[in-house]
């Protein structure tokens, strides 16, 4: 009984203090994948149900529809580098790796030290592009 009350406590303790990254991030699971993230040294890094090509595709869009604009990008078959800015002139780092042809691998980045609500942002918005296939 006492391991069940410190379990809900720990839940609930990181829904209340979360910034919401992790809510979506699993929330986005059923569609694209996603069975959460790491929050490393400032750098998101997650693994998606995806290729690298639609993950590509919905980093993009997710660039566009945050209005970030993109001042740096390179693809190849087994990796894509992605840099871009925001309103504060700040640097996004995207990394995607391929991991398989249903699977790939996500860095996002922000700034020197890492901005953890945005990187969920981002990543939250990438989340959406690719349960929409876009």
């Amino acid at each position: 009984m006492k391991t069940k009350l410190m379990i809900v406590l720990l839940m609930a303790s990181v829904l209340a203090f979360g910034n919401g990254c992790l809510l979506l991030g699993l929330g986005a699971a059923a569609g694209a994948g996603a069975g959460g993230y790491a929050w490393v040294n400032g750098e998101i890094t997650t693994t998606e149900s995806a290729s690298l090509n639609q993950t590509w595709n919905a980093t993009l869009a997710a660039m566009k529809d945050l209005e970030f604009p993109v001042t740096d990008q390179a693809k190849d078959a087994l990796e894509a580098n992605l840099t871009a800015r925001n309103a504060s002139n700040t640097s996004i780092s995207i990394k995607l790796k391929n991991l398989s042809n249903a699977s790939t691998e996500i860095r996002i980045r922000v700034g020197t030290f890492g901005d953890k609500s945005l990187s969920c942002t981002i990543l939250n918005k990438i989340n959406s592009r690719l349960q929409t296939g876009s």
